[in-house]
């Protein structure tokens, strides 16, 4: 299975978007996503990379398994 890399924000926002998620609010850099039965906003800061810790931890909160990711990822 391959690494979980830094990836822009815009592609970790398809990501989610493709997963159900929507565009909820912005604050400064940071964008918050929001999905029923999902109790806490994701938030993307819009970083050209987006830390791999950020985007497990969003992954987390999501619902999101690491295989879904990855499927999410290549149908963009």
């Amino acid at each position: 299975m391959p690494k979980i890399r830094p990836i822009s924000w815009l592609q970790l926002e398809k990501v989610f978007l493709a997963a159900g998620f929507e565009f909820a609010r912005q604050e400064g850099s940071h964008r918050a996503y929001k999905k029923a039965g999902i109790s806490r906003p994701i938030v993307i800061p819009t970083y050209d990379e987006v830390p791999v810790s950020i985007i497990r931890t969003n992954l987390k909160t999501a619902g999101i398994s690491r295989d879904e990711y990855f499927q999410l990822l290549q149908q963009q």
